[in-house]
């Protein structure tokens, strides 16, 4: 408000000098233009000139402007079909994630004919492809895509291994993976596709490098990576089987954190007691047992085949103080105890066994047990009794 104020009182000064020196200006200008005279009066002429000036200037600015019509008009369709491209690489990037897969793949198709991040926009529609099946014109997105690697190198290989995986081409997966890796590109995304890529090529080696890997960036939560080590280490003593002195080699270098998991534990010393490794197998169930206390593992500890019994035996009877009712570990007792052929205190414990839960297992060896003995009636008892719980 006061600079208006300001303005306003500028120009009325301004018009007021100006009147002032215009009324004590007598001078006048003179034209000759053989035979025509012409004589003004000079603040006419000042006045004149200075209308005919503004004429002039506006002519010209019409002009320029009406010369520059059509680039402007260019301009604003030429902005005007950018945000546009704009708008359709947006909503096919929205649409894609929302599964709208055909209206993702129009609209990447029409931001890539207007040349809106060509390279983005033919893996939008190559993924849109993709989800709905449609492998020939993925495979052609994909190519488009190629065309400009400069820009989406990284996503394309990415894509493309994210689609060999899903397709279960995974020799194409590791193709991909590994131009990925030297070009020195080791993201989290990449190695949970190159541990997938390496199970399903059997390579166990890799898998469990890569499981810790990405467990030690806490890309995998510990129940997410324990599954995938546990495998690893199965499959890789699988491998090893008939070298019983490698597969020892083997078990005794995994890290002690790992031995402790329960299912690898349970597997692989079915595994060495296979091999003829029963006392490496007993003591691996025993380290199990002696950090987490498990039933299953202590019913597994009487069927494995190896170790001296009575020290198994002693073993066993130190857990029975802390665990006095498992049934799993009474019947272990009680297996124990008949392989030592110390019988009255192999049925002590399968009877103590089966008063705590009764189960088939420990009517069988009493059964046998009883067949030892010579007490068939004894037997036949316990093999209907577990034909009965079996039914």
């Amino acid at each position: 408000m006061m600079r208006a104020l300001f303005w306003l009182l500028s120009i009325f000064a301004l018009a007021a000098g100006l009147a002032i020196v215009a009324r004590y200006n007598d001078a006048y200008a003179l034209f000759v233009w053989p035979p025509w005279r012409l004589h003004i009066s000079l603040n006419l002429l000042a006045i004149l000139s200075i209308g005919l000036f503004a004429l002039l200037y506006a002519a010209t600015r019409l002009v320029a402007r009406a010369l520059a019509l059509p680039g402007a008009v260019a301009a604003f369709r030429a902005q005007q079909r950018k945000q546009r491209s704009i708008q359709a690489l947006r909503d096919a990037q929205r649409f894609l994630v929302e599964g709208r897969y055909g209206r993702a793949h129009a609209q990447a198709d029409a931001a890539y004919r207007a040349n809106e991040s060509p390279g983005l926009s033919a893996l939008i529609a190559a993924r849109a492809s993709h989800a709905m099946r449609e492998q020939v014109r993925c495979e052609e997105w994909l190519r488009r895509a190629a065309e400009h690697d400069r820009e989406v190198r990284v996503a394309r290989l990415m894509t493309e291994a994210e689609f060999a995986v899903a397709d279960r081409r995974f020799d194409v997966a590791a193709e991909r993976l590994e131009a990925l890796r030297e070009g020195g590109h080791r993201h989290i995304a990449a190695l949970r596709l190159s541990v997938q890529t390496a199970a399903a090529r059997g390579m166990w080696g890799d898998v469990l490098r890569l499981a810790r890997q990405l467990a030690s960036h806490r890309a995998f939560t510990a129940e997410q990576a324990a599954p995938l080590i546990r495998r690893a280490h199965l499959e890789s003593l699988r491998e090893l089987e008939g070298n019983p002195e490698g597969m020892v080699r083997y078990w005794r270098q995994i890290p002690k954190p790992e031995r402790s998991d329960r299912g690898l534990v349970r597997d692989a010393a079915l595994l060495l007691n296979a091999a003829g490794q029963g006392a490496l197998a007993a003591d691996a169930i025993g380290d199990a047992l002696d950090d987490n206390w498990d039933s299953a593992l202590a019913e597994l500890y009487g069927r494995i085949e190896g170790g001296t019994l009575i020290e198994r035996i002693g073993q066993a009877e130190r857990w029975l103080r802390a665990q006095p009712r498992d049934e799993r570990l009474l019947l272990t007792l009680g297996r124990l105890c008949l392989q030592q052929q110390l019988w009255g205190k192999a049925q002590s414990y399968l009877e103590a066994s089966l008063s705590v839960a009764p189960s088939r297992a420990a009517h069988l060896e009493l059964a046998r047990l009883a067949e030892q003995l010579d007490r068939n009636e004894l037997a036949l008892k316990h093999f209907r009794s577990a034909a009965e719980l079996s039914g």
